[in-house]
């Protein structure tokens, strides 16, 4: 019950920041000024890609965890790969956008990081029973 529990938080927490990340996108791309369109619908799309992933992540977790009775190998790929794919997206965040000086983006690699500690914990939190 542990390990469901978990990451259903994990899940909940890196959808909930996928769906949160989308908000803004307009304002974001109206950040970075005089560029070119091209540039713009590159932001763009970035922008909307990232949010759209983590939403994807999130809801591949919560949704194996609601429906799966006993731990299975198929399972654990998902939370294995999960969080590496977080965990790759934290280290991204540190070298890029952690390096700016809007708050979101400092958050990103923590926000990243909890997710997939969470939901690795849901890999070996498995009850005995």
């Amino acid at each position: 019950m542990l390990s469901k529990i978990l990451s259903i938080i994990g899940g909940f927490l890196t959808a909930g920041w996928g769906i949160t990340h989308l908000i803004p996108t307009g304002n974001v791309v109206k950040g970075f000024g005089g560029i070119s369109i091209d540039n713009s619908r590159i932001i763009l799309m970035e922008w909307i890609n990232e949010g759209f992933t983590l939403i994807f992540i999130g809801l591949t977790v919560i949704l194996i965890a609601l429906i799966e009775k006993k731990p299975a190998a198929a399972k654990k790929i998902v939370y294995i790969l999960s969080t590496a794919m977080l965990i790759a997206m934290a280290v991204l965040s540190i070298f890029t956008g952690f390096q700016n000086d809007f708050l979101p983006y400092k958050l990103c690699p923590v926000i990243f990081t909890v997710s997939a500690g969470l939901i690795f914990q849901g890999v070996f939190t498995e009850s005995k029973s």
